[in-house]
């Protein structure tokens, strides 16, 4: 009985290392970003680039940030 016990028991060890090593070949195989995910990722950044321009060059941002550097460049030492 225990001989078959024993059988089993390595039957199910080996299944599990090959399950294991399998999953490790597919999650390594997996290293990069695909064509469309290079697509979406870029698109995305365009848009987030169109409104951080259209933020900055708003009215309110072009007076402050133009304050800003003028008092930066007043300060005396």
């Amino acid at each position: 009985m225990s001989a078959v016990i024993n059988r089993q028991a390595g039957v199910m060890a080996r299944r599990m290392r090959r399950w294991g090593s399998a999953l490790r070949r597919r999650a390594r195989g997996d290293a990069g970003m695909t064509t469309s995910e290079y697509a979406v990722g870029t698109l995305a950044a365009c848009a987030f680039a169109a409104i951080l321009y259209k933020v900055v060059t708003s009215g309110g941002v072009v007076s402050a940030l133009t304050q800003l550097i003028t008092r930066a460049l007043d300060v005396q030492f």
